[in-house]
């Protein structure tokens, strides 16, 4: 088994706290992140939070969870690549499935 890899950087200004996201979004790296919203969240500021997957390399279940709840609590996400677009679109179609979670909802392309 490889080494699971997720690299997640802070970028900090007036308006936004981002979260740049880069690797593998699977199991204990989806924990990672999690744990790294909720830090982000709670010194927000009245600030956005936002969360840049860049480089996103494979995205398992638990990852496609995380982000689907995320982005029912309003979180922000761009991404950069076909691959991660394509896995955004996808989890935004359940979104917006969901009409419960449409006013919260929101991904830059």
């Amino acid at each position: 088994m490889g080494k699971q890899m997720l690299r997640i950087a802070v970028a900090d200004d007036c308006t936004q706290r981002r979260l740049v996201v880069e690797g593998q979004l699977i199991n204990s790296s989806a924990s990672e992140l999690r744990i790294a919203c909720e830090k982000a969240r709670s010194e927000l500021n009245a600030r956005e939070l936002v969360i840049e997957l860049n480089r996103l390399t494979a995205i398992n279940q638990e990852g496609e969870n995380l982000v689907l709840e995320l982005m029912r609590l309003g979180v922000t996400f761009r991404s950069q690549g076909a691959f991660t677009k394509h896995i955004l679109a996808e989890l935004a179609r359940r979104i917006r499935k969901d009409p419960a979670c449409q006013e919260n909802f929101h991904v830059d392309r």
